[in-house]
């Protein structure tokens, strides 16, 4: 096979990526990175804070003492709360879609549940007259779609998102509360290990908004039924302990806007607006708000964004990239960092082994296994340059990683995000991209650390922890090749799902267990050559196999797809795959040469289908296809051609 790449090109748009990457690392050595704002968070927020301030609870807020708070926190402390809530309102207004709702992103096309929160949000705050041709429009579009049913039906069946969208529309008096299905608030008094075998109506991070929100229908329509109105009476004080015990020092439950407003606005309006969960949930809200007027739908992601910069970039983190024989200041930096956001205890919020690693190094993160296992690769690969450097610290961090990843396997031989065995909810299933991670994670460690060797119990476990997830992610091939992956999307794909994403994390992992020429991994290489735009991008994909037209390719889903099948094009006999791989490597060095690498697109998922963008998502994943190029074509070779 040969593949045609101009190496002067594909040489200056990697360093290009790596030179502003570099540039966004923070004086402390990693990478936060930036979230999208969100009128669904927005919504929320104002919510939230508008039932927190009707109930007094601003009264209670500490005073303001300079130096100590976080920003923006000052200004509303020393002003009155509703100019914060006025500006924020001002925000969502300039959100509205063309079609009279709003998206999660700015970016976004507009959905029936962030646009039911934002009218409950105006509804809330009395609406100024100048808003009301707004609220008319966005009317017109929730009854379009279908109202309360098309919510429901969004939502299949999981209560995750739908009761307590619901809960904030029957707090603004826009729908009545036995519309609103209550929660079995009184079920989180029981053992946290029994969660996964009573069949919760709410995934296993949702625990708080199963209380909060199961109060506050307890409080403003309890049942007709006198035991269950007793037993739910019993159950409160002990289930306001465990959301009290499970709400992290920052306030924010999972550091999330959303969950931690459904908390706030639930007990606020329940007879609970003094409890220590509502002022410091509050206090949360005031301090992530941002000078516009919006919040994201979480703090950070600075974990997950660090892990997988230094993976793309190798550890080298000084402009100069050579073979130096030991880390950069910068990088052993970098390393103190990742090690230290290393969960070693047992979590409050899940009950988590310690292990693992969240999403970021803030308080309200909860272990999972996606971060977990972009960790332990990253700690591979320093190994693999640097094998003498710390090695006993590092092999330490690790092998506790090894050993919560593999007792979070599920039955079904795949894993799921924070509990294993929780239920059949979507984010708290098994799923393949998180699978397929996770292997490659246990995989290269198993190989860089030597446990074959080494420790044989351990490589053990590690072998047949991978024959049983991979015949999970076998399993779950799709006729057409592809797999489906949980945390990312594509709004334009019929499901709103991302088979380019899940594809490109499963051939990755088939590859670097010498299986491209598996049946499976070439059907999905194929699947992943033919899904390409004519112009050398990927993005949606249409269900009955014709490519969409519109502007949903994006530099994150095509980097990700050259990464994948840059190492099956010299291996593969089908001669798509190879100029696939090289279309798309052409139209991504022209992306960076542009600046388009610098335009994220809404392709992530969050809880229960909310979209987000991050910034550093389209570098990061564009920095790792560049340098894949790099290393499988380097320069040395013919001019404008490489054989591999």
């Amino acid at each position: 096979m040969t593949l045609h790449v101009d190496h002067q090109r594909l040489a200056d748009a990697h360093q290009t990526v790596r030179s502003r990457l570099l540039a966004e690392r923070t004086s402390a050595g990693h990478w936060v990175g930036e979230l999208s704002s969100s009128p669904l968070s927005t919504a929320t927020a104002i919510s939230a804070l508008m039932l927190a301030e009707q109930h007094d609870v601003c009264n209670g807020l500490p005073t303001f003492r300079p130096g100590e708070e976080p920003s923006h926190l000052d200004e509303i402390y020393r002003n009155d709360l509703s100019e914060q809530i006025v500006e924020s309102l001002k925000w969502l207004a300039r959100q509205q879609n063309d079609d009279g709702g709003w998206g999660d992103t700015d970016r976004s096309r507009s959905n029936i549940a962030t646009t039911m929160l934002v009218q409950a949000a105006f509804h809330l705050t009395g609406v100024p007259a100048k808003y009301q041709n707004l609220l008319e429009r966005a009317d017109e579009y929730v009854e379009a779609q279908g109202g309360v049913d098309a919510l429901k039906d969004r939502y299949e069946g999981d209560k995750t998102f739908a009761v307590p969208i619901l809960t904030n529309c029957a707090l603004a008096d826009i729908i009545p509360w036995r519309k609103v299905p209550a929660l079995p608030f009184e079920l989180a008094c029981l053992p946290q290990q029994w969660y996964n075998r009573l069949n919760l109506p709410v995934v296993s991070y949702a625990i708080p908004a199963l209380v909060a929100i199961g109060q506050a229908k307890f409080h403003h329509c309890p049942p007709a039924n006198p035991l269950t109105r007793w037993i739910r009476r019993a159950a409160k004080k002990k289930s306001l302990a465990v959301l009290t015990e499970k709400q992290p020092a920052s306030g924010g439950f999972l550091e999330a806007t959303p969950l931690t407003s459904f908390v706030v606005m639930s007990l606020a309006t329940s007879g609970q607006v003094d409890h220590p969960v509502v002022r410091r949930g509050v206090e949360f809200l005031l301090a992530s708000v941002r000078p516009d007027g919006s919040w994201p739908i979480d703090t950070n992601l600075a974990t997950w964004n660090t892990s997988q910069t230094l993976s793309a970039l190798d550890w080298q983190l000084d402009e100069h990239v050579g073979d130096d024989s030991s880390p950069s200041a910068e990088a052993d930096r970098a390393l103190d960092w990742l090690l230290s956001c290393q969960h070693r205890e047992k979590h409050a919020y899940t009950g988590a082994d310690p292990g693992g690693w969240a999403w970021t190094d803030l308080s309200g993160g909860v272990p999972d296994a996606d971060d977990t296992a972009a960790a332990l690769l990253a700690l591979s690969r320093l190994h693999q340059r640097w094998p003498d450097h710390r090695s006993s610290e590092v092999q330490s961090a690790v092998l506790m990683g090894i050993h919560w990843l593999l007792s979070l396997q599920n039955s079904d031989g795949g894993w799921p995000t924070f509990c294993r065995g929780w239920g059949k909810l979507p984010f708290d299933r098994s799923s393949n991209d998180i699978s397929a991670h996770v292997i490659r994670a246990l995989h290269a460690c198993s190989e860089e650390f030597h446990l074959p060797t080494r420790n044989h119990a351990v490589a053990r476990r590690i072998s047949e922890a991978l024959g049983r997830g991979l015949s999970f992610v076998e399993a779950n091939q799709a006729e057409d090749g592809s797999w489906l992956p949980l945390w990312f999307g594509n709004e334009a794909h019929p499901q709103e799902a991302n088979p380019v994403y899940g594809t490109s994390k499963v051939l990755r992992m088939y590859h670097e267990l010498d299986q491209t020429n598996s049946p499976p991994a070439q059907r999905g290489a194929q699947w992943l050559a033919r899904s390409q735009h004519a112009s050398g991008a990927w993005g949606a994909v249409t269900g009955n196999g014709s490519r969409d037209t519109t502007n949903y390719c994006s530099v994150e889903e095509t980097s990700l797809a050259v990464t994948a099948l840059l190492p099956y094009a010299g291996e593969s006999s089908d001669d798509k795959i190879s100029a696939a791989a090289g279309l798309g490597l052409s139209w991504l060095i022209e992306a960076v040469r542009e600046g388009r690498y610098l335009e994220p697109a809404p392709i992530g998922f969050y809880f229960a289908k909310l979209w987000y963008h991050e910034r550093l998502y389209p570098q990061i994943f564009a920095a790792e296809a560049l340098a894949t190029a790099c290393q499988l074509f380097p320069a040395q070779a013919e001019p404008m051609m490489a054989t591999h």
